[in-house]
């Protein structure tokens, strides 16, 4: 039968059937070996177990899209959250979030967390995103600004929560759907969040849907790819390409670039451009060393 993957855990899996059923399945070696480990949206064909034994995964199907970290498949919309609180965001990590996500196919939607903590902050973040198409929306899990329009954004999509440990990720689901899902504090001693969330699990929820809670990290980096590719998923950048002198234009330090110019101008933020430049660098010296 048909089943989607819901979580994997020490080797075992959690499939839901059509019918509602959730079957604790393995995967064969030759699928391992073939396909690597299933992920959490996995579409699978599987055996379901009898008595006490397991069933067994026979088939992953086709992917329209994947993510390495956090592991997860098949996702319609990746919500990145951001909180306007402590921990201090990670900017740079909400840009390569967006960047893996982009590149896998997969739309992005910013949620700023927290936001009655610090308005002020909630609204640099949002203004610092204006035209990269990623549909910010300010949100509060304790007076509850903003869920109902999140809630209504995600309808019937399969999304996966990702950011930064601490962020509120688990609080936001359950305040969205009325979940029991475990959430940590801030740890005292480095001020970053615990990261409460151990494995990726997709959730059915009420009105249709699926949402899948990743665990937080605080460290990412993008796969290898050619570094003049970056710039492609900027969408603020997108409307300029091909005005620059140089081409292909980086956009990072070059004369008469088009961008450069429009974030003198102030029609792309400056903090939003710096760290595409610190992106960029890391990638041209990773992609320098990449057979090394």
């Amino acid at each position: 039968m048909e089943a989607i993957i819901l979580r994997g855990i020490g080797g075992f899996y959690y499939a839901l059937d059509d019918a509602g059923a959730v079957h604790q399945v393995r995967a064969q070696r030759k699928l391992r070996r073939d396909r690597g480990k299933p992920k959490a949206g996995d579409r699978a064909i599987i055996t379901p177990g009898e008595g006490e034994e397991d069933g067994w995964i026979h088939e992953l199907l086709p992917r329209k899209n994947e993510l390495t970290r956090p592991p997860v498949a098949n996702i319609d919309v990746a919500v990145i959250v951001a909180a306007a609180a402590a921990p201090l965001p990670d900017l740079t990590m909400v840009d390569r979030l967006m960047i893996n996500a982009r590149r896998a196919g997969i739309d992005v939607m910013l949620v700023i967390s927290k936001c009655d903590l610090d308005a002020g902050l909630a609204g640099s973040i949002e203004a610092q995103y204006r035209g990269a198409d990623c549909s910010p929306m300010r949100v509060s899990s304790r007076t509850g600004e903003g869920l109902d329009e999140l809630r209504a954004a995600l309808s019937g999509r399969v999304c996966a929560l990702a950011g930064q440990s601490g962020a509120g990720k688990s609080t936001l689901i359950n305040a969205l759907y009325g979940l029991e899902l475990e959430t940590g504090g801030l740890s005292r001693k480095i001020d970053r969040g615990k990261n409460t969330t151990r494995s990726c699990q997709l959730i059915p929820v009420a009105g249709g849907g699926m949402v899948l809670d990743t665990p937080g990290f605080s460290l990412l980096e993008t796969d290898v790819f050619d570094p003049v590719e970056i710039k492609d998923s900027y969408p603020e950048f997108l409307p300029l390409e091909g005005g620059c002198y140089f081409q292909p234009c980086y956009h990072a330090s070059e004369p008469r670039c088009a961008v450069r110019d429009a974030v003198a101008a102030g029609d792309i933020d400056p903090g939003r451009h710096g760290r595409y430049a610190e992106i960029l660098e890391d990638m041209r010296q990773r992609w320098r060393e990449r057979y090394d």
